[in-house]
């Protein structure tokens, strides 16, 4: 089978390797579509953490079962799947376990013809989605799902932003909010995602780049209830200035990183939250995709590569300018 592998020296190649197969308990998937994340931009310039030379890449895939361990129904065969990436999560459902890991690496991932994974690591497809759009769920979906539902309670009373549309996780949090009937607004720095947005049905847009766009967002919107973050940085402090009373930022990332102060003394006013999250347990992957089936969401995809490609894409990640997710097709 053809696949993605990092080697000795962070390089990434496609190699040709013996087809997987399956043990007891497992099933292999014949991918029809893998999906990039971050995470995978990340390990191919080598930072990221603990890195393992010959592991094939890639956490986010669906496609056909063809193959059944000893213990699986073979009910299972022929049937369109997603795969949960998570490894190992842990006894607590509110945090992971220190043995916690990710599909991909250190195990063999998804960014190959075939993957084999434990049954318990397979969900059936929702039938409105294609291969591609299932494939675009796991990480990016479930890390929305929790920050949205798990931390900030979300339901249809709540005054929402979600910064950073255009993001993967940010849309998919734009997608459950709006899913379930809440006020919704969004950030972005390109006219594009706001226009999309809009489209979206989004109350408000606003580019986070113009110097008066608190002002904007307090005007026009008065103060939030909800707002998801994965920036950080310098901004955090606005968001704290249009929190509203009791209110909570959920933060899944900070890639502008720190904030050089925080203005704890707006924030106690307040009595606002500022919580961190990251990934989902296995049960809130399963109620993630149930969600998706029940509102019958179609995740957003911004652009297509083949396999063959698949090295120059995770090159590009992040820079085509349009909202959804990258995936791949085999």
């Amino acid at each position: 089978m053809k696949a993605l592998v990092v080697g000795k020296n962070k390089e990434l190649s496609i190699l040709d390797l013996p087809d997987s197969q399956v043990s007891d308990n497992e099933v292999r998937v014949k991918l029809h579509s893998a999906a990039l994340n971050k995470r995978d931009h990340w390990i191919s310039i080598g930072k990221y953490p603990d890195i393992k030379d010959g592991i094939v890449l890639g956490s986010d895939g669906a496609g056909i079962i063809d193959q059944v361990g000893e213990g699986v129904s073979k009910t299972w065969m022929d049937k369109a799947v997603i795969i949960n990436p998570n490894i190992d999560w842990g006894d607590n459902a509110d945090v992971q376990g220190k043995d916690y890991n990710i599909l991909g690496m250190p195990t063999n991932g998804t960014f190959a013809e075939y993957v084999v994974v434990n049954i318990d690591r397979i969900t059936a497809m929702p039938n409105h989605l294609t291969f591609e759009e299932a494939a675009s769920l796991p990480l990016a979906g479930m890390t929305a799902f929790r920050a949205c539902f798990h931390h900030g309670m979300l339901d249809s009373s709540k005054k929402v932003l979600i910064s950073g549309f255009g993001g993967g996780v940010a849309h998919f949090a734009f997608l459950f909010a709006s899913a379930t009937g809440a006020e919704v607004s969004i950030t972005s720095s390109r006219a594009n995602n706001l226009q999309k947005a809009k489209e979206l049905g989004a109350k408000s847009g606003f580019n986070y780049l113009n110097d008066d766009w608190i002002q904007e967002a307090s005007l026009h919107d008065g103060g939030y209830d909800l707002i998801i973050d994965s920036a950080g940085g310098e901004q955090f402090n606005n968001l704290i200035k249009i929190l509203n009373p009791g209110g909570k930022i959920v933060f899944y990332g900070a890639s502008n990183g720190l904030p050089t102060s925080l203005d704890l003394y707006r924030l106690f006013w307040k009595q606002g939250t500022i919580q961190g999250s990251t990934m989902a347990n296995d049960f809130e992957f399963s109620e993630m995709v149930k969600f998706i089936e029940e509102h019958k969401i179609t995740p957003m995809i911004c652009i297509r590569y083949p396999f063959e490609q698949i090295i120059n894409a995770i090159k590009q990640l992040g820079n085509t300018g349009m909202p959804g997710k990258t995936v791949i097709v085999f």
